[in-house]
């Protein structure tokens, strides 16, 4: 359906997209992931002809769009995108808003693009809003009035530009629940996102983006649970595994709580084992280890595995052999006990990282 050959886009101080080549088939839905800065939302905006790409072709159903003769708005016809603003129209209702461009560029009748707004409305789960302005409405709403207007085009494929990036945690479900509807509908989609559970259970395709263009191509099964390619795998495992190195005095404990939010957000991880975590870190480390070692460094890893609902999490730190159940501190070891399952040290006398704490949170 989509065909991208030696597909380049090139700015003043950086080219994302180098040699991209791939074919995109008929209803395939692929999650588009990698770090920031490896081009993946130029290729979405590239294939809609948002951005012009500085070399290669990229053919439409046979039809190469990039031919300086072609007109571009045949493509976006049959091509919608969602994007991270929801650039929705704020002096519009809800239902004009999903009305203007069927009306605007297909020429379809006034009262037919209402009645088909309201259908999609309902479609994306808000009957009862269509006379609403959009500041009446939540992030999470008027991302699914912006998914209804693209739909109002009937397109061939969709390119949805990290859908959830700009809201809140508590509506990022609301809308992935829209898309993951949408992808059974046959639909040919491409969607950049940093929700990795999510990216995992929507596509049938996941391309993750580096070095200048699609650096692996697979199924979901082999990116996330076996990545055929070294930076895919470093990319994985830095999102199912937090990491927190702690090794000065001035090390920010705000910051490191933080990242556990952001690590339990990105991976669904339960409220009650978050929570857990965020306590075996402040008693352990800032409590006790903090406290009891001087000079210490510390590296706290933790991994959420959700098909056992559990975390596992080991504490690595230097010094003197020291064991938590011996500290002085008998209320944060309370603490952690009654938190954790499985608490156990080990010691060596080899390595930066002498002694070692596992632990497993389970929900």
């Amino acid at each position: 359906m989509i065909e991208l050959i030696h597909l380049e886009k090139k700015y003043e101080n950086a080219t994302p997209l180098k040699d991209v080549n791939v074919t995109i088939n008929e209803g395939d839905v692929i999650s588009v992931i990698g770090p920031s800065g490896t081009g993946k939302s130029t290729l979405l905006r590239c294939i809609n002809m948002l951005e012009r790409p500085t070399g290669g072709q990229i053919l439409f159903k046979g039809t190469d769009i990039t031919d300086p003769k072609y007109d571009v708005t045949e493509a976006r016809r049959h091509m919608g995108m969602v994007f991270q603003s929801f650039n929705l129209f704020n002096h519009l209702t809800v239902v004009e808003n999903v009305m203007q461009a069927p009306m605007d560029i297909l020429r379809v009748p006034k009262s037919e693009a209402h009645d088909n707004a309201v259908e999609l409305l309902k479609r994306v789960g808000l009957s009862g809003r269509e006379y609403q302005y959009p500041d009446m409405l939540s992030g999470g709403q008027k991302q699914r009035v912006a998914i209804a207007r693209t739909l109002a085009m009937n397109p061939e494929v969709i390119l949805l530009d990290e859908p959830t990036s700009a809201l809140d945690p508590t509506m990022v479900w609301e809308v992935q629940s829209v898309v993951m509807d949408l992808a059974e509908s046959g639909k040919t989609m491409m969607i950049v996102t940093h929700e990795m559970n999510f990216a995992k259970a929507v596509a049938n395709r996941v391309f993750y983006m580096d070095q200048g263009g699609i650096y692996e191509d697979g199924t979901p099964e082999q990116i996330f649970d076996n990545p055929q390619r070294e930076l895919t795998r470093q990319f994985i495992r830095g999102h199912k595994v937090l990491e927190i190195s702690m090794d000065d005095a001035e090390f920010n404990y705000i910051e490191a709580s933080a990242e556990i939010d952001r690590y339990c957000t990105r991976n669904e991880v339960p409220s009650r084992i978050k929570y857990c975590m965020h306590l075996v870190f402040e008693e352990l480390v800032e409590q006790m280890l903090a406290v009891e070692i001087k000079e210490p460094r510390v590296l706290f890893t933790a991994e959420y595995i959700a098909d056992e609902n559990k975390a596992d999490i080991v504490v690595l730190y230097n010094g003197e052999h020291f064991d938590p159940a011996d500290s002085s501190n008998e209320l944060s070891y309370k603490v952690l006990r009654s938190v954790t399952g499985d608490l156990r040290h080990s010691a060596t006398t080899e390595g930066e990282y002498t002694n070692r704490i596992d632990c497993i949170i389970s929900d």
